[in-house]
């Protein structure tokens, strides 16, 4: 370590040699060749790095601007969506409370229909045992009336004899004779 704080001390006086030569001593060099490398480049490469730096502090700077710009449009369009989903949610409210509005309404007409149709067959049905009764009513008259008339006929043909008969039968042709005559 000695050779390289010597190196630094003397760096006044300089060794004359009469040639030039390399110095193989690698502490004592290395120190020298890193400042001198370092200083070069801090002077010829400080705008490099500050235009590279500046560059890419322009582009952090944009690439957060347009992530806000973003994270703007993103909020809106979230809030856009919030609102359309209210916006469906009431009409499906409305849609279902519609729709069971309507099935109670269509519920009550298909009970009135009903109730109708009901009256309707009840009156059929009045009708057709009226029909009925009056049908057997008459069945009944008409069954009535020809015992009645088969009665009465063989009433008839056991009363009259033969000669009884023939006096009816001559009587009416000659009152259909006697009537014959007036109408000529």
């Amino acid at each position: 370590m000695k050779n390289v704080t010597d190196s630094f001390v003397s760096l006044g006086h300089w060794r004359s040699a009469g040639s030039f030569g390399f110095n193989t001593d690698i502490f004592a060099t290395n120190p020298i060749n890193l400042s001198v490398v370092i200083g070069v480049l801090i002077f010829f490469g400080k705008g490099v790095f500050s235009d590279l730096l500046d560059n890419r502090k322009l582009r952090i700077v944009n690439t957060i601007r347009n992530s806000e710009e973003l994270c703007g449009r993103a909020v809106e369009q979230l809030e856009k969506a919030r609102a359309r989903l209210r916006k469906v949610e009431m009409e499906a409210d409305q849609f279902r409370m519609n729709g069971y509005s309507e099935i109670e309404r269509d519920k009550l007409n298909f009970i009135n229909s009903t109730y109708k149709a009901l009256e309707q067959l009840e009156n059929y049905k009045n009708e057709t045992i009226h029909f009925e009764q009056q049908r057997a009513i008459n069945q009944v008259r008409l069954r009535v009336f020809q015992q009645a008339l088969q009665g009465a006929l063989g009433t008839l043909n056991r009363s009259l004899s033969n000669e009884l008969h023939l006096r009816t039968i001559n009587a009416n042709i000659g009152m259909f004779g006697a009537m014959k005559e007036i109408t000529d």
